[in-house]
């Protein structure tokens, strides 16, 4: 398989000149196959850097993602992404994602730990932790920004940034929208739509709403061989979004989105590592239950000076609850070992931003800004955080408790200036400083040690740092490079009662050096990137089995420098009726040397993670690779619209994502089920469009591989498999 794989990248690579795709184009896919014949102005704008700029003449590595792309490559969640872009990859365990992008991002499953990878919605951080089953729906574009985001976006981060921009309403743009329905398998019925309402001269709503239902995946046996009486991931969503934009003046804009969901996932079943049963056919005798629901208001101001100078706030306030219930130890025993998890939480987050941004032409440019981010996790109480080893027994001594408050918060101010060296060669300088702290006050019940309290706090601060130069080559070819850093708070670690209080573990920093090329050929029909990267991280953060007592795992730092590196190349082809985009990336990761106990394992040894000493049960980790980073990665997509005289079309298409093998633990341990193998997901649609309607055949997963999602807690998450089933759309 692996060798079918690299023949068809190769082929693909060979025929766009081994280059990037750039998925955003300004033409709509319904354009007709006359213009298309035409020469290809297709300029792709990316916004995330607070200008907007031509990607193909910008010193970054990115892709966009129209809103309808994204729907003809099956992309409705975060997982789906995974599969329509290099480097990316999404490891769903239940209750949050592990979004990795060139190996970084989380791979820790706690709140403790920030994540390396931002998400945005309409240009404000979303929940970083819990809540991110968000369904894509109404989306104008995608752009994923790879690489650390030290110095101008929002959040300080060492992987990368994806904003998920939703469509604003059009002032004076009449009354028009869009209706959707779907009925699929597995009992799966949608209905999703959006409407613009042109109120006035200086003011237009936006209302988008989005429901699906759907049975689930699972057979689930229970105790006896008889029927699992629980849930078994019977999906309920409801979602809305209201935006409105007020325009009083040609020099001042004001958008609000107010977004409420209610995300019923039924429950996250999952099969033990060893169980050797099909992923979708599993046992469990305790109850399952998987719901988040959350509100949130963005809003966005902008005022341009006669000058062009822009200020620019954008202010959000969110409030989420997750509710989650697993049966943790994946069997349907009742006398054997019968472990169970529970948690009620509530996340709350605000976040501010302030711009002040030069015009976007000029010799000389410059954006001056402040951040602030404020987070807070709230266990709620009675203990509504539970792991218990006696189920269904209540028995104090086996269980563990947890009830209390997490609020974090981060602070920045940050610049960047550019100035054109010559008319074709340009240099940006940007800087970044961040303070942020992290502190605990909960109350633990732990086990047979009784009650415990937990009263720490940390503070982290960095200065971050990018210096960059662009090459306009000639009107076809550009160059880039740059220097950057990135950072990742540190955190704290919550005590286990026989050592004292733990140490808290300090921030991760990132050096990232990379080179790339972006060109356009065939008279602009092939867009082309290709670029190279090489990181340093000092202070990785991991997760390790307590060096006096691994039994409890605990997050430290790696002392020695950690190195990953890799090249990624994309391209995007558009002749006539036919569109082909594809991908490609390769990454290596090595970790620096230093000593762990796996906390799986039972043992009683102490491992010093600096010093060892090495023994069977004390690995030296020194080379491994990082988690949920597989080596490589590659994706296509193709597609051909026959249209006929009376001007209805007909459109197949493909796309096939394939993400290798990756390790789910630093301990590559095979016989525990660390190694998840390769993901190899192809989608299909056949649309056929008469005027303002569209009926399309779909189907995910066309050849139905069941393929563990992620590793947790012993369990395989099973991703999604095959469905299929008929949407009809109505625009208007």
């Amino acid at each position: 398989m692996k060798r079918i794989i690299l023949k068809s990248a190769v082929s693909v690579l060979a025929l766009t000149i081994s280059a990037q795709a750039l998925a955003q184009s300004g033409t709509s896919a319904s354009t007709s196959g006359a213009e298309s014949d035409k020469k290809q102005d297709e300029t792709i704008i990316v916004t995330a850097q607070r200008r907007n700029e031509n990607l193909m003449r910008t010193a970054i590595s990115a892709t966009v993602i129209s809103g309808d792309k994204l729907e003809n490559k099956g992309v409705n969640t975060v997982d789906a992404l995974q599969f329509a872009t290099p480097s990316l990859v999404v490891n769903n365990f239940g209750q949050g994602n592990d979004f990795n992008i060139r190996g970084i991002g989380k791979a820790e499953h706690n709140t403790q730990t920030t994540t390396g990878v931002i998400t945005y919605h309409d240009g404000a951080p979303s929940f970083p932790g819990y809540i991110t089953q968000e369904p894509y729906y109404d989306i104008n574009n995608v752009q994923i920004l790879r690489g650390p985001q030290g110095t101008i976006v929002g959040q300080n981060a060492t992987g990368g940034a994806v904003f998920v921009n939703s469509r604003d309403p059009i002032i004076n743009g009449g009354v028009s929208g869009y209706v959707q329905g779907q009925i699929g398998s597995y009992e799966d019925l949608g209905l999703q739509g959006a409407v613009n309402l042109p109120v006035s001269d200086t003011f237009a709503a936006r209302l988008a709403v989005f429901s699906e239902k759907r049975a689930g995946f699972w057979h689930i046996t229970g105790p006896g061989g008889e029927s699992y009486k629980g849930d078994n991931g019977d999906m309920r969503l409801l979602a809305g979004r209201l935006s409105m934009l007020w325009r009083p003046s040609s020099n001042l804009t004001i958008t609000s989105k107010t977004d409420v969901d209610y995300l019923d996932q039924g429950a996250y079943p999952a099969s033990r590592y060893d169980s050797g049963r099909d992923l979708f056919h599993i046992t469990a005798n305790a109850p399952m239950k998987a719901r988040d629901k959350f509100f949130r208001e963005i809003l966005k101001g902008e005022y341009v000076f006669d000058s062009g100078i822009k200020f620019r706030s954008i202010s959000s306030y969110a409030k989420g609850n997750t509710y989650y219930r697993t049966d943790l130890d994946g069997t349907n025993s009742e006398t054997g070992a019968n472990t169970t998890f529970f948690d009620d939480v509530d996340e709350r987050q605000i976040s501010q931003e302030f711009n002040l941004i030069s015009p976007d032409e000029g010799r000389f440019t410059w954006l001056v800004g402040a951040f602030g981010l404020w987070n807070k996790y709230t266990f709620k109480d009675p203990y509504q955080f539970v792991i218990d080893l006696a189920y269904p027994f209540d028995i104090s001594a086996f269980q563990y408790k947890l009830q209390g408050t997490n609020p974090t918060r981060s602070l920045a101010l940050f610049g960047q200036v550019g100035f054109e060296i010559t008319p074709t060669l340009k240099a940006e300088v940007g800087g970044r400083y961040t303070a942020s702290r992290s502190t605990n006050n909960v109350d633990i019940l732990q086990y047979t040690t009784g009650y415990l309290r937990d009263d720490q706090s940390t503070k982290s601060d960095n200065f971050s740092y990018k210096f960059s130069l662009g090459w306009e080559a000639s009107p076809e070819h550009y160059l880039y490079g740059f220097l950057a850093t990135g950072f990742r708070p540190g955190g704290l670690n919550v005590p286990v009662g026989l050592f004292g209080m733990p140490a808290a573990f300090d921030p991760e920093t990132v050096q990232s050096f990379e080179a790339g090329w972006k060109g356009n050929f065939l008279d602009g029909r092939l867009h082309t990137t290709v670029s190279g990267f090489y990181n340093r991280y000092h202070d990785f953060q991991v997760i390790i089995g307590h060096p006096l007592l691994p039994a409890f795992g605990i997050e430290v730092n790696v002392p020695n420098v950690t190195k990953m590196y890799g090249a990624e190349a994309q391209a995007e082809l558009h002749l006539g009726g036919f569109r082909l985009d594809a991908g490609i990336s390769f990454l290596h990761s090595s970790l620096g040397e230093f000593f762990a106990n796996d906390p799986r394992i039972v043992n009683f040894f102490p491992c010093d993670p600096e010093t060892g000493p090495e023994s069977a049960n004390c690995i030296n980790l020194k080379g491994q690779e990082q988690t949920y980073a597989p080596n490589f990665t590659f994706n296509i997509g193709a597609e051909y619209r026959f249209d006929f005289k009376n001007g209805d079309s007909l459109t197949p298409r493909f796309n096939y994502g394939h993400v290798a093998e990756q390790w789910a633990t630093l301990f590559e341990n095979k016989s525990r089920g660390d190694l998840l193998e390769a993901r190899n997901v192809v989608n299909a649609q056949l649309a056929y469009t008469h005027k303002d309607w569209t009926a399309t055949a779909y189907t995910t997963n066309l050849f139905d591989q069941h393929y563990p999602g992620a590793l947790n807690s012993n369990l395989y998450f099973a991703g999604p498999p095959r469905q299929y089933g008929i949407k009809i759309l109505k625009t208007f």
